[in-house]
């Protein structure tokens, strides 16, 4: 029963934009009415008619230590008893940056925001100014937040509710930005040469996660951090998603790929609203107010976000996290790939760690055009039958599914029987 989550949704759809506070929350594409939700706890999430299930989607990604953990609900009530909000630095936000600085190895310096969004939009202004360029290179179903400079031709919710172009997005800004295909090495390589001593900044998810999990081939980021050296353009790595989630220290850790800036988010603030810029010493001393390059934020910084980032990341430092976390991703995908095998119902799965998406489409799966060869309305009945399995999943063929370290055995042992019997269900028609 759905009754209590059906009525908020009405209610909410009164108040709200489409009832929801961020698009890929509607479930549209799903067929379905949004779950509400009332707590959650480890890896277990439930919405406000006490329905239970196994989470994968972990607040798209933050989680990763599951939720309510209790070392960070303890930093976050030490830190609301000593206040909120300050609007002014304090120990912990310090403590915090060396830690950031410390572990990634693209920060020489790192500045406190609110957002990925605010974190993305920052580097490209820095990357602008210090250049003396205005064009960028983004890449096809690559999501760097709503700012007008990045909203062409992206992923997340706008793939997923299928939104044509970038309404709202200045002309003059669009033209700006050139994406092209991820992991088109010689597609970046003919617009640097059509656009000489133009382009800015090339900024990428090393990771691809917002058309689905997209890995980069081995000489995609090798390749663009050549040609940027080669061209002195300004290579971002946005790592809000992939930052602390598929390795300590993120993409640019695990793939040895260094860029000169690097943009975070999800996992840093343990849940709570965040964002960081940072990367080479030369360039971040060029933001105010040691240098001429603006940006603030009232709530940068915020106490609480510090406190429950500090919490996750000291969980994360601990030894085996990261093989453990690597583990419970394989044995996830390998699960769900044999059990769709054995019904002949084409799949690829593409994992990186512990972040992994599911497309039906025979694949291989490595550009945006690809990942929309899948199979969406069989997507859809896969979601809408392992949510009544009381499997909690991105409602998107194009997102990215989370593991925590408090998804259990059994849960993951649940998840791949459910896929089971779902897949044998959707090749008998039995749905």
């Amino acid at each position: 029963m759905t009754d209590r989550s059906q009525q908020l949704f009405q209610q909410a759809q009164q108040v709200i934009p489409g009832g929801v506070n961020s698009p890929v929350r509607a479930w549209r594409a799903m067929g379905l009415t949004p779950r509400f939700i009332a707590q959650a706890q480890g890896a277990q999430i439930t919405d406000v008619d006490g329905q239970r299930f196994i989470d994968f989607v972990g607040s798209w990604g933050p989680m990763i230590v599951g939720h309510a953990h209790p070392l960070v609900v303890e930093a976050l009530q030490r830190a609301a008893k000593a206040g909120t909000s300050y609007g002014a630095p304090t120990a912990a936000e310090v403590e915090l940056a060396e830690l950031l600085v410390n572990a990634v190895p693209g920060l020489e310096m790192v500045r406190l925001v609110n957002s990925g969004t605010e974190a993305t939009m920052s580097a490209l202004r820095l990357a602008r100014a210090a250049t003396g360029r205005d064009r960028i290179i983004k890449f096809d179903g690559g999501y760097h937040g709503h700012a007008d400079t990045v909203l062409v031709q992206a992923g997340s919710g706008i793939l997923t509710q299928g939104i044509p172009g970038s309404p709202g997005v200045p002309a003059a800004m669009a033209h700006l930005t050139l994406s092209l295909p991820y992991n088109d090495l010689n597609a970046v390589a003919q617009a640097v040469a059509q656009f000489p001593g133009e382009i800015a900044a090339i900024i990428v998810e090393p990771v691809a996660g917002n058309m689905g999990v997209v890995p980069p081939t081995p000489d995609f980021l090798p390749g663009l951090r050549q040609l940027c050296d080669r061209h002195g353009i300004i290579l971002i790595f946005d790592e809000v998603i992939t930052g602390f989630r598929i390795a300590w220290g993120g993409a640019q850790n695990r793939y040895g790929v260094i860029p000169d800036l690097t943009c975070l988010g999800k996992v840093i603030g343990g849940g709570l609203p965040v964002g960081a810029y940072g990367g080479r010493r030369d360039l971040m001393t060029q933001m105010a107010p040691v240098g001429p390059v603006y940006q603030a934020g009232t709530l940068s910084g915020n106490p609480l976000a510090v406190a429950a980032g500090l919490a996750t990341l000291k969980i994360l430092s601990e030894p085996g996290i990261y093989e453990h976390l690597e583990e419970q991703g394989r044995f996830l995908a390998t699960g769900i790939q044999a059990a769709a095998q054995q019904t002949g119902i084409p799949l690829c799965l593409n994992r990186v760690g512990s972040m992994f998406t599911l497309f039906f489409t025979p694949g291989p799966v490595r550009t945006l055009t690809e990942a929309q060869a899948s199979d969406t309305d069989r997507f859809q009945k896969f979601f809408q039958l392992m949510l009544a399995h009381g499997i909690y999943l991105p409602p998107s063929q194009f997102e990215a599914w989370f593991i925590s370290l408090a998804h259990t055995s059994e849960d993951l042992a649940k998840t791949v029987a459910a896929s089971s019997k779902v897949f044998n269900s959707l090749k008998t028609g039995q749905c």
